[in-house]
């Protein structure tokens, strides 16, 4: 049972990071085809679907949701998470650029799937400093697809992309504590699991970002 489950988790690992290697729609991180938003409608389904075409975003977001949920008070993350992020799109909304910020965001996948696969205990100031900085870079890649926007759509977009990111880590956040209250067992491989895929994203992702 145990081979067939880490047998599992390689060839997921391996089916995703083949997937990555391939040009596809989550590289470009743009959810309007490279154009602007125009409206409000337009700006929060970008913002909505920002965070899910980025392979390594929504990666991270699902890992960090899964994460806090063995961390006593860890909702509190979620809080840390978007409000990184929001102060990093500002920042780069006002033209402060991030040199090596996709390597930072590549980086921060890769080390959130690698706490996931231990379930290392934190403490809660760790975890909101962590996902607080985290969020940051996150936050800075996502404005790249919304720099040079008119106000309206550029709010909606920042409220969208605020709000799926709540939803998802909401959602990982749930899932894996119904997991530990019903099939404690389950728990630890489950996590190990995941952690292993998001960490491989994360790490093709930086390989990839290095040879460009």
């Amino acid at each position: 049972m145990k081979t067939a489950a880490k047998t599992n988790i390689c060839t997921c690992a391996v089916i995703v990071a083949l997937l990555l290697l391939i040009p596809h729609q989550a590289r470009a991180h743009h959810f309007m085809d490279g154009t602007l938003p125009q409206t409000l409608v337009q700006g929060f389904l970008s913002g909505l679907g920002h965070p899910l075409i980025g392979l390594d975003h929504a990666a991270f977001i699902i890992a960090a949701g899964f994460f806090i949920a063995i961390v006593t008070g860890g909702l509190w993350g979620i809080a840390a998470l978007i409000i990184g992020s929001l102060i990093g799109a500002s920042m780069h909304l006002m033209g402060i650029g991030l040199p090596g910020g996709e390597v930072g965001v590549a980086l921060s996948v890769i080390l959130i799937g690698g706490l996931l696969m231990a379930r290392r205990q934190i403490t809660l100031s760790w975890l909101v400093s962590g996902l607080a900085l985290t969020g940051f870079l996150h936050g800075h890649a996502y404005a790249e697809s919304i720099f040079g926007a008119e106000a309206t759509p550029l709010v909606a977009y920042l409220i969208g992309f605020s709000l799926i990111q709540l939803g998802i880590a909401i959602t990982a956040w749930w899932f894996h504590r119904r997991l530990i209250v019903t099939r404690e067992t389950w728990a630890p491989p489950v996590a190990a699991g995941l952690g292993a895929v998001v960490s491989t994203i994360g790490t093709t992702y930086l390989v990839i970002n290095l040879l460009n």
